[in-house]
Protein backbone atom coordinates (compact mmCIF):
# COMPACT_ATOMS: atom_id res chain seq x y z
CA UNK A 1 0.00 0.00 0.00
CA UNK A 2 2.55 2.54 0.99
CA UNK A 3 4.67 1.50 -2.39
CA UNK A 4 1.65 2.61 -4.09
CA UNK A 5 0.96 5.68 -2.24
CA UNK A 6 4.53 6.87 -2.64
CA UNK A 7 4.51 5.98 -6.46
CA UNK A 8 1.04 8.57 -6.37
CA UNK A 9 -1.04 5.73 -7.32
CA UNK A 10 -4.97 7.21 -7.44
CA UNK A 11 -6.80 3.98 -6.67
CA UNK A 12 -4.22 3.73 -3.75
CA UNK A 13 -5.33 7.16 -2.22
CA UNK A 14 -8.77 6.65 -2.67
CA UNK A 15 -8.36 3.61 -0.99
CA UNK A 16 -6.70 5.39 2.18
CA UNK A 17 -9.28 7.81 2.10
CA UNK A 18 -12.22 5.34 2.03
CA UNK A 19 -10.84 3.18 5.10
CA UNK A 20 -9.49 5.70 7.53
CA UNK A 21 -11.12 9.24 6.45
CA UNK A 22 -14.22 8.00 9.12
CA UNK A 23 -11.74 7.64 12.16
CA UNK A 24 -9.66 10.79 10.78
CA UNK A 25 -12.73 12.71 10.49
CA UNK A 26 -13.84 12.10 14.29
CA UNK A 27 -10.24 13.53 15.42
CA UNK A 28 -10.53 16.53 14.09
CA UNK A 29 -14.02 16.87 14.65
CA UNK A 30 -13.31 16.54 18.17
CA UNK A 31 -10.29 18.73 18.22
CA UNK A 32 -12.46 21.26 16.57
CA UNK A 33 -15.44 21.02 18.64
CA UNK A 34 -18.20 19.86 16.50
CA UNK A 35 -18.11 22.19 13.75
CA UNK A 36 -18.91 20.05 11.15
CA UNK A 37 -18.28 21.71 8.17
CA UNK A 38 -14.52 23.62 9.31
CA UNK A 39 -13.59 19.79 10.19
CA UNK A 40 -14.70 18.50 6.82
CA UNK A 41 -12.47 21.42 5.50
CA UNK A 42 -9.79 20.32 7.79
CA UNK A 43 -9.91 16.62 7.01
CA UNK A 44 -9.60 17.47 3.09
CA UNK A 45 -6.54 19.68 4.06
CA UNK A 46 -4.89 16.59 6.01
CA UNK A 47 -5.24 14.38 3.07
CA UNK A 48 -3.92 16.72 1.05
CA UNK A 49 -1.07 16.88 3.39
CA UNK A 50 -0.80 13.41 3.15
CA UNK A 51 -0.92 12.84 -0.43
CA UNK A 52 2.16 15.66 -0.74
CA UNK A 53 4.03 13.91 2.23
CA UNK A 54 3.98 10.67 1.72
CA UNK A 55 7.58 10.35 1.13
CA UNK A 56 8.46 11.50 4.55
CA UNK A 57 6.70 8.35 5.74
CA UNK A 58 9.36 5.85 7.88
CA UNK A 59 7.48 2.79 8.82
CA UNK A 60 10.39 1.48 11.26
CA UNK A 61 8.37 4.93 13.60
CA UNK A 62 5.13 4.23 13.30
CA UNK A 63 2.47 2.88 11.79
CA UNK A 64 0.70 4.59 8.48
CA UNK A 65 -2.30 5.27 10.45
CA UNK A 66 -0.31 6.93 13.08
CA UNK A 67 1.59 8.95 11.26
CA UNK A 68 -1.67 10.32 9.27
CA UNK A 69 -3.42 10.77 12.48
CA UNK A 70 -0.42 13.08 13.75
CA UNK A 71 -0.45 15.38 10.53
CA UNK A 72 -4.58 15.32 10.79
CA UNK A 73 -4.27 15.92 14.46
CA UNK A 74 -1.64 18.78 13.60
CA UNK A 75 -3.48 20.24 10.94
CA UNK A 76 -6.43 20.55 13.10
CA UNK A 77 -4.65 21.90 15.91
CA UNK A 78 -3.25 24.58 13.70
CA UNK A 79 -6.37 25.04 12.29
CA UNK A 80 -7.95 25.75 16.13
CA UNK A 81 -5.29 28.27 16.83
CA UNK A 82 -5.56 30.21 13.47
CA UNK A 83 -9.28 30.59 14.65
CA UNK A 84 -8.19 31.79 18.02
CA UNK A 85 -10.36 29.36 20.60
CA UNK A 86 -9.87 28.75 23.59
CA UNK A 87 -11.79 25.92 24.99
CA UNK A 88 -9.90 22.91 26.98
CA UNK A 89 -10.49 19.50 25.74
CA UNK A 90 -9.44 16.35 27.90
CA UNK A 91 -7.30 13.27 26.76
CA UNK A 92 -10.67 11.23 28.06
CA UNK A 93 -13.02 13.40 25.86
CA UNK A 94 -11.09 12.64 22.94
CA UNK A 95 -9.89 9.69 23.09
CA UNK A 96 -12.89 8.07 24.63
CA UNK A 97 -14.77 9.17 21.38
CA UNK A 98 -12.20 8.39 18.94
CA UNK A 99 -12.76 4.55 20.42
CA UNK A 100 -16.42 4.71 20.87
CA UNK A 101 -16.80 6.19 16.99
CA UNK A 102 -14.39 3.97 15.51
CA UNK A 103 -13.04 1.22 17.45
CA UNK A 104 -13.22 -1.22 14.79
CA UNK A 105 -10.66 0.96 12.77
CA UNK A 106 -8.17 1.73 15.09
CA UNK A 107 -7.51 -1.64 17.16
CA UNK A 108 -4.62 -2.66 15.25
CA UNK A 109 -3.17 1.07 16.54
CA UNK A 110 -4.12 1.45 19.73
CA UNK A 111 -1.43 1.44 22.02
CA UNK A 112 -2.77 1.54 25.17
CA UNK A 113 -1.76 5.43 25.40
CA UNK A 114 -5.18 6.40 27.69
CA UNK A 115 -4.33 3.64 30.27
CA UNK A 116 -0.77 5.16 30.45
CA UNK A 117 -1.78 8.64 30.91
CA UNK A 118 -4.41 7.76 33.37
CA UNK A 119 -1.72 6.47 35.70
CA UNK A 120 -0.30 9.61 35.99
CA UNK A 121 -0.40 12.25 38.81
CA UNK A 122 -3.80 14.55 38.54
CA UNK A 123 -0.99 17.41 38.49
CA UNK A 124 0.64 15.87 35.36
CA UNK A 125 -2.23 14.33 33.24
CA UNK A 126 -3.79 17.83 33.00
CA UNK A 127 -0.48 19.07 31.31
CA UNK A 128 -0.39 16.22 28.89
CA UNK A 129 -4.24 16.93 27.99
CA UNK A 130 -3.88 20.23 27.03
CA UNK A 131 0.34 19.81 25.39
CA UNK A 132 -0.97 17.32 23.50
CA UNK A 133 -4.50 16.49 22.95
CA UNK A 134 -5.59 20.24 23.45
CA UNK A 135 -2.34 21.28 21.45
CA UNK A 136 -1.57 24.30 23.88
CA UNK A 137 1.90 25.87 24.31
CA UNK A 138 3.21 26.12 27.69
CA UNK A 139 3.01 29.01 28.04
CA UNK A 140 -0.64 28.75 27.19
CA UNK A 141 -1.25 25.98 29.23
CA UNK A 142 0.27 28.17 32.15
CA UNK A 143 -2.08 30.96 30.95
CA UNK A 144 -4.99 28.62 31.16
CA UNK A 145 -4.27 26.68 34.39
CA UNK A 146 -2.81 30.30 35.97
CA UNK A 147 0.50 28.97 37.07
CA UNK A 148 4.07 30.17 36.85
CA UNK A 149 5.61 28.59 33.00
CA UNK A 150 8.62 27.02 35.65
CA UNK A 151 5.97 25.25 37.01
CA UNK A 152 4.35 23.89 34.24
CA UNK A 153 7.89 23.08 32.41
CA UNK A 154 9.01 20.97 35.34
CA UNK A 155 5.65 19.06 35.72
CA UNK A 156 5.78 18.39 31.59
CA UNK A 157 9.36 17.30 31.76
CA UNK A 158 8.26 15.04 35.09
CA UNK A 159 5.26 13.80 33.23
CA UNK A 160 7.06 12.18 30.10
CA UNK A 161 9.67 10.82 32.83
CA UNK A 162 6.72 8.98 34.30
CA UNK A 163 5.56 8.26 31.11
CA UNK A 164 8.73 6.72 29.86
CA UNK A 165 8.66 4.50 32.93
CA UNK A 166 4.86 3.11 32.20
CA UNK A 167 6.46 2.34 28.98
CA UNK A 168 9.49 0.70 29.44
Amino acid sequence: MVSLLKLQDKTAFSYLYDNYSGALFGIVLKVLHQEEELSQDVLQEAFVKIWRKIDSYDNSKGTLFTWMLNITRNTAIDKLRSIKRTSIQSLDDNVGFVEKQYSHTMKEDRIGVKDVVNKLKPEYKTIIDLSYYGGYTQEEIAEQLNMPLGTVKTRARAALIELRKFIT
